[in-house]
């Protein structure tokens, strides 16, 4: 099984400071040959990113959008133009590899970062595809992001129901990714930053196993962000490993400043 990395830091805020820890896990699972998700786990900013395409072009295009948007989470300050503007950059990326010009050539980029140039502290979750970000607050688990996909289209115009989506042909058939083509604004969403929070990143890999109820299960059950991505990889493979598996668990913690 693939190694779980486990980080913390310390935010100091103009009235309390944040403390923050996460893991990260990238795994094959059981029925494919190579990986081509790839994670970004590194303060402030958080990113799975679920490559397609034959051959190896679904694992360049999730390693160019990550590779870029580690610059971006380098620089210590990550905001939405600069995130678009380093997925412009990985398209071009992507686009200059003739193994990954194909038109099925594509990735999820999905995620969030911390924002602290506001008066308060907030999340900011950025979509694009099927990978997903989960809020687990006071007990409850709410799917932040809104999957780009058929089937949730479906969903959205009453034509399906979730129960009928679960195994739905067109189960796999995203209608918006990364690719070589043309540059794609995320989705975002602001969230504020609550003491206790937890947030769940993930790859389709993981919910194909996993019902949400499954994932706060695991939550619930293993309080620090390592046990607790080692807990649901365990999980996803020991039901199938369809596909490859990736995930991110950060837990958040405000206290009184010093």
């Amino acid at each position: 099984m693939a190694e779980v990395s486990a980080h913390s830091r310390t935010v100091d805020l103009a009235r309390d400071r944040l403390e923050l820890a996460w893991a990260a896990v990238t795994d094959t699972g059981r029925r494919r040959e190579v990986n081509q998700d790839a994670v970004l786990a590194e303060f402030p900013l958080f990113i799975v990113a679920d490559g397609m395409g034959g051959h190896i072009g679904g694992e360049i295009a999730s390693a160019s959008a990550v590779e870029r948007l580690h610059a971006v989470a380098d620089t210590g300050s990550v905001s939405t133009k600069a995130i678009e503007k380093a997925l412009a950059r990985a398209v071009k990326d992507i686009a200059a590899r003739p193994e990954a010009t194909d038109e099925a050539t594509g990735t999820t980029v999905t995620g969030l970062f911390l924002d602290v140039s506001g008066a308060e502290a907030s999340w900011v979750a950025l979509n694009i595809g099927d990978s997903r970000v989960y809020l687990l607050r006071d007990g409850a688990i709410v799917q932040v992001t809104t999957d780009h996909s058929v089937v949730q289209e479906l969903i959205a115009s009453g034509r399906l129901s979730p129960e009928e989506a679960e195994n739905h042909p067109y189960g796999n058939v995203i209608t918006r990714a990364l690719g070589p083509s043309e540059s794609v604004t995320p989705d975002y969403v602001r969230l504020d930053v609550v003491d206790g929070d937890r947030v769940v990143i993930c790859s389709d890999g993981l919910t194909k196993e996993l019902t949400d109820f499954g994932i706060q299960h695991f939550l619930a059950e293993h309080p620090e962000p390592a046990a607790a991505v080692e807990a649901m990889l365990d999980a996803a493979l020991e039901n199938g490993g369809r596909d490859n598996i990736s995930i991110v668990v950060v837990n958040v913690a405000r206290v009184p400043g010093a």
